[in-house]
């Protein structure tokens, strides 16, 4: 199995085995998605204080805050595979 690393912004990556949705943030619903990940102690913000953009949720139930366009992500993706 090959592990393919996806890079989500500012030097950090994510395993793209892993990844099961790459979503925007502006819903109500994924707000509370991102408030219940924090509460777990499972979301990671990887956005440096910057604009999220993109929520990332691995099959592990971890939320990945990312400031990089899910379009962009999509295609980093699709380069990989």
């Amino acid at each position: 199995m090959d592990i393919k690393l996806i890079n989500i912004g500012f030097g950090n990556v994510v395993s793209a085995n892993r990844v099961v949705a790459i979503i925007s943030p502006e819903s109500a619903p994924v707000k509370r998605l991102i408030q219940d990940a924090r509460e777990r102690f499972q979301l990671i913000d990887a956005t440096y204080g910057r604009r999220t953009r993109a929520v990332i949720i691995a099959d592990s139930g971890h939320v990945i805050l990312s400031a990089v366009q899910p379009d962009t992500m999509s295609h980093r993706i699709a380069e990989e595979a």
